[in-house]
């Protein structure tokens, strides 16, 4: 799965590598969490922009944002066939700027934190999805969530699941507005290639959702 990230490059590297008419206004994160907005890129019209979407996906059929809590990732194996994803799927992709992202290995005594990087530190994207949703009143919502596929050879001691990342020459075709038809994505949702990813043991800080500077990011002595 992937329930936390990190996204502290600089904020012209984003613009940059994802090809943003602008640079946006980013601050350092060493601790996304869900619930939390999100930067995201997105197609549009004219070329791309970066949207802040709420992690945890609210389909437009909810009653409520409550179910989003629960939307944070979707598998990549089902989501063309799952209710809430499908249309989302063809029609909604985005890409999720990130430099990193964090999974928990279960040990005696408590469960390691782990940061997952690209072997030279680079930033990168995740797959995903998003919907807008209308409340009651009038008011709209857009949410995110992160494709997961099967674990690599490097995430495999860690977790069963890691997230989907697309590589720099794929972004074109995952954002594609016109695409509809999901099968010629299907071979971008496999597991990234584990000899380009490092992962690095981390403070347990980490599990407190306020914590977010950079020392989350030490080595665990």
């Amino acid at each position: 799965m992937c329930g936390r990230f990190t996204l502290a490059a600089p904020a012209e590297q984003v613009a940059t590598q994802f090809q943003l008419p602008e640079t946006p206004a980013l601050r350092p994160r060493y601790n996304i969490a869900p619930t939390q907005e999100v930067a995201a890129v997105r197609a549009t019209e004219g070329g791309r922009e970066l949207a802040m979407l709420r992690w945890g996906l609210v389909p437009s059929w909810a009653k409520d944002p409550s179910i989003g809590a629960r939307m944070i990732n979707a598998r990549a194996e089902t989501a063309a066939e799952k209710p809430a994803f499908r249309t989302a799927l063809r029609q909604r992709r985005c890409l999720i700027p990130a430099d990193g992202f964090y999974e928990w290995q279960a040990r005696e005594g408590g469960k390691q934190p782990f940061h997952i990087r690209l072997a030279d530190g680079g930033l990168f994207a995740l797959a995903g999805l998003y919907e807008h949703w209308k409340a009651p009143d009038g008011s709209w919502l857009s949410t995110c969530t992160i494709l997961t596929t099967e674990a690599n050879e490097l995430m495999r001691p860690l977790h069963d699941r890691m997230p989907v990342i697309i590589a720099p020459e794929h972004y074109a075709l995952w954002l594609a507005p016109g695409l509809r038809d999901v099968g010629p994505l299907q071979e971008l949702l496999a597991p990234f290639p584990a000899d380009q990813m490092a992962a690095t043991p981390v403070s347990k800080a980490v599990n407190r959702v306020a914590n977010d500077g950079p020392e989350l990011l030490a080595p665990a002595v």
